[in-house]
């Protein structure tokens, strides 16, 4: 028992192990969501979590010592990000014809994702810190861990509520697309990246490479928008101290 507590306490000292572990993770959720016929209420990336937060548990790693070794993937969301401009190089004749309808409705959708979420734990009486955690829960990560941290938030709890909306907006988009009758790829396309993140965005880019260039977009202008405004708002509300 000695043996395997200080096998463990060797291998968690280099960062390896914790980028080790996430991508094993992730490519066995992968084969399980291809195996079970890539449902859209189920993505890759929660049965991927599900089974890192089990062996998490199951070993006894605290979730410190995880996140300090798997900092390294952390750093790549950034450029991951960036490289979304392509898809939206490529596309950008058919956003530009679209440019009108989008600007109007990109400040009203972020607000919203911002401000239901918020108003929510604020009737359930949560602390100022739950509410600065879960703000930017429709933001891409590497601009929400920011907007977080600025507002005083705590990252793990956003990256908490980040899986929960993404996963969640998936099946709301596609219903809501079906009740509306909505069958253009680049409007699908646009809500699954404005309320979904990255997440939505995956799942757009399975749909076509137009709906994801849209979901690109999407996500992109709602990580400015919101990283401009959130942290005026909440000062505004005299929130946060």
């Amino acid at each position: 028992m000695l043996a395997d507590t200080s096998l463990l306490t060797m291998l968690t000292t280099t960062p390896l192990f914790a980028v080790g572990l996430t991508l094993a993770a992730y490519l066995i959720g992968s084969a399980l969501f291809q195996s079970l016929k890539r449902p859209s209420w189920l993505p890759a990336i929660l049965i991927a979590a599900l089974l890192l937060a089990g062996t998490l548990a199951l070993i006894g790693l605290p979730y410190a010592t995880y996140q300090q070794g798997a900092t390294w993937l952390t750093v790549l969301l950034g450029p991951a990000t960036v490289a979304l401009g392509m898809p939206l190089y490529q596309q950008l004749p058919r956003i530009v014809e679209l440019w009108r309808p989008l600007a109007i409705c990109l400040p009203i959708a972020a607000t919203l994702a911002a401000f239901y979420a918020m108003a929510i734990a604020w009737l359930l009486g949560s602390s100022d810190t739950i509410l600065a955690s879960i703000a930017a829960k429709s933001v891409t990560a590497p601009i929400a861990i920011g907007i977080t941290e600025q507002l005083g938030g705590m990252v793990p709890l956003l990256m908490g509520a980040l899986l929960i909306t993404g996963v969640v907006t998936i099946p709301c988009v596609s219903l809501a697309a079906r009740m509306l009758r909505i069958d253009d790829e680049r409007l699908i396309g646009f809500a699954l990246g404005l309320n979904g993140h990255a997440i939505g965005t995956v799942r757009a880019f399975e749909i076509s490479p137009k709906a994801g260039a849209f979901a690109s977009l999407g996500m992109s202008l709602t990580g400015i928008f919101t990283a401009l405004l959130l942290p005026l708002a909440w000062r505004l509300m005299g929130m946060g101290g």
